[in-house]
């Protein structure tokens, strides 16, 4: 009956286990109505981003090593698994002695020793569950490395994301320095003309050329920042990119992503794939306990074999040659220095840490999503701001560019107008940037949807 229980490997002493309550608010502030899931495809719109993330799938090195990790955690479960199970070996011998025949001149003769035979080799019958114990914390090992997985893939999702994003804004900025250098090249001119005739002093020509001066280092630092963003779209990819998978500068319309829609329950986070995995090395803990708790107990280990022995290899399989030994061993734990009692407390331990690992991770992903949120609410009321600011310093510049070619203002006053174009521009790129990165964050921080 016990030898029935132990091979259904049905016992364990591990404690029950129960999911820690989490340790945030019910609702998420900014949340609205019911959530839906968002596949990647419905995400992402624009065709270009999608062949490139394609490519980060198929090629990124990271997720390559994270698909290792996950075969290299199925094998040591599988390991683990098989030392609930029997070993048996199959094997022939010939044993071949010379040895003395006892008679007076001390001669000796040979004899020789035929044998095959099928063991079961010390298997351990897992009465108290250690070894059910053991196979289940590495299950569980095993598919937290499955989640992380799931993690690292919408990480890079949105990591790639970000920096293609960022390269089109950098392209945006670029365009609009040149532009300006462009703008500020034209009024160099003007004021050397104006100079020349004798209704402006060499000052203004001056004040003119500080623009152009600024936007032109602009130029430089960001043609270098293209390259390196470049660079970074490429390291993600695994390989170089075609520049026709590559953005030329930030829509207008901002409708590369959709909206990811979020519901009002906080509940949503915990199927967040770190949070899963971060759950599944808690259960790991969980039974480590019980493999701890069985070394208190009696172990039972069990050798066999059965097999044919002759003297003769022709009777070997013919003759009345038959044997079986069977061997048995219960080993009862007296005195092992407190180091059972010692291995119970560090898996109580480490359970307790991964407890609050698991309560962090909960925290961390619930005030995730309370910035992106945050960020969420304002993003369009600072967009139709910085736009509104772009279009008043644009009437702005031009109104006292007129002014002072009609030579009713000094330059000072376009000279002023014109920066301040120049820096609502940049700023307007940089809303938009934001607005772009918000929606990326909201669906990495929701859990993203590979599917």
């Amino acid at each position: 009956m016990m030898l029935a229980v132990a091979l259904a490997g049905c016992y364990s002493m591990a404690p029950k286990y129960e999911r820690p309550a989490a340790p945030i608010p019910k609702q998420l502030p900014g949340g609205q109505g019911q959530a839906s899931h968002l596949t990647l495809a419905q995400f992402v719109k624009e065709p270009k981003l999608r062949e490139v993330l394609a490519r980060v799938v198929s090629q990124n090195r990271t997720l390559r090593r994270t698909a290792l990790d996950i075969e290299s955690a199925r094998q040591l479960y599988r390991i683990q698994r098989a030392q609930m199970l029997p070993s048996i070996d199959a094997g022939v011998s010939v044993t071949s002695t010379r040895a003395l025949v006892g008679t007076p001149d001390n001669a000796t003769a040979r004899f020789t020793q035929y044998g095959a035979s099928v063991g079961l080799a010390a298997w351990e019958i897992d009465l108290f569950g250690r070894l059910k114990s053991l196979s289940d914390a590495k299950l569980q090992q095993y598919l937290s490395s499955v989640e992380a997985a799931k993690a690292t893939r919408i990480s890079l999702i949105a990591e790639t994301s970000t920096a293609w994003v960022t390269l089109a804004a950098d392209r945006s900025r670029l365009a609009i320095a040149k532009e300006t250098m462009a703008t500020s090249q034209k009024a160099m001119e003007l004021t050397e003309q104006l100079v020349g005739g004798g209704t402006s002093n060499r000052g203004d020509y001056w004040q003119a050329a500080t623009v152009f001066q600024q936007a032109r280092g602009d130029v430089a630092t960001l043609t270098a920042a293209i390259a390196q963003d470049r660079n970074a779209l490429e390291l993600l990819a695994g390989g170089p990119l075609d520049d026709s998978l590559l953005p030329a500068e930030l829509p207008v319309q901002l409708d590369w992503f959709a909206e990811v829609p979020v519901g009002l329950g906080s509940e949503v986070l915990l199927d967040r794939p770190d949070v899963v995995a971060a759950e599944h090395d808690l259960m790991a803990a969980n039974a480590n306990i019980g493999a701890a708790r069985a070394q208190f107990f009696p172990s039972l280990t069990l050798t066999a074999s059965g097999g044919l022995a002759s003297v003769a290899l022709a009777t070997l399989f013919s003759g009345p040659a038959a044997v079986f030994t069977l061997a048995p061993a219960l080993a009862v734990p007296l005195f092992r220095g407190g180091a059972n009692r010692a291995n119970l407390a560090y898996s109580e331990a480490q359970k307790q840490a991964l407890v609050a690992s698991y309560e962090l991770a909960i925290q961390t992903a619930f005030r995730e999503v309370a910035d992106a949120l945050a960020t969420r609410a304002t993003i369009d009321e600072a967009l139709a701001a910085q736009t509104a600011l772009v279009d008043a310093s644009q009437k702005a510049f031009e109104l006292s560019q007129a002014r002072y070619k009609a030579g009713v203002d000094t330059f000072l006053t376009t000279l002023v107008t014109e920066r301040t174009l120049y820096a609502a521009k940049s700023s307007l790129v940089a809303t938009q940037l934001a607005a772009l990165g918000n929606r990326v964050a909201l669906y990495r921080v929701l859990g993203g949807g590979l599917d």
